[in-house]
């Protein structure tokens, strides 16, 4: 929850005028509040999707003040955050409502990039993997061809604006966890499946992180609100 509209569309623009300098390899996204997302789909800028922040768990019916998967599709929404962690700390979202949400999200033949994540109590008592495991109940029961469609994004709750990040082996352990567990239920499908890392991702650590076998790329926080910050994020990832 940031920027005014001119100040979002400003940043937006500034990094759609470096698009040229996306490796190739590399797929973005951003991900402005609910009201901008129409004026930055319609600016068309190629190799930039647009993603939503959250969407409701209801497809309609009277719930004041909630946005469907419909009505974001029908806008020219392609991607949906589904299950951030503020979402599951600040509004107490929980593991059924966020099923519902990534199974809307693919019904309505869009991407959900689902986020999971502990908090600095579960890591010091050492249940990270178990909250873990817990969270990703979630795409458990998808049918493989339904699966194949999620991106997964890793993001360690006390690593979340608190300058603190995750250390490259840390990241890689919870997401070649993550992956292991995915495999049990997916076999070889989930070699193929993006699982981004989410925490304090700036320029200065991206190449590192991005640079472990099992992390795909980033779901960048604060640092994308500066246009040339995100630009070096992006291309560290090619």
């Amino acid at each position: 929850m940031n920027g005014t509209f001119d100040e979002s569309l400003a940043l937006f623009q500034s990094i759609a005028s470096k698009r040229n300098e996306i490796p190739d390899n590399v797929e973005v996204m951003v991900a402005p509040p609910y009201l901008y997302l129409k004026p930055m789909v319609d600016q068309k800028a190629d190799r930039i999707s647009i993603a939503s922040q959250n969407c409701a768990d209801k497809e309609n019916g009277a719930f004041t003040g909630e946005i469907s998967v419909s009505m974001l599709k029908s806008i020219g929404v392609k991607h949906v955050i589904v299950g951030h962690s503020e979402r599951r700390l600040v509004y107490g979202e929980t593991i059924r409502d966020i099923s519902e949400k990534v199974v809307l999200v693919l019904q309505n033949d869009m991407v959900p990039v689902f986020c999971v994540g502990e908090e600095l109590n579960d890591r010091q008592k050492g249940q990270h993997f178990d909250v873990i495991e817990k969270q990703l109940i979630s795409v458990f029961n998808l049918a493989p061809v339904l699966f194949e469609k999620v991106i997964l994004a890793y993001e360690p709750v006390w690593a979340i604006g608190t300058g603190e990040t995750a250390t490259p082996e840390q990241a890689q352990e919870m997401h070649g966890f993550i992956r292991q567990k995915l495999a049990e239920v997916y076999g070889s499908l989930v070699q193929q499946t993006r699982i981004l890392y989410g925490g304090s991702v700036k320029p200065g650590n991206a190449s590192e992180l991005f640079s472990k076998p099992d992390v795909d790329g980033g779901l960048v926080g604060g640092a994308s609100l500066n246009a040339d910050d995100f630009l070096a994020i992006i291309k560290a990832a090619g």
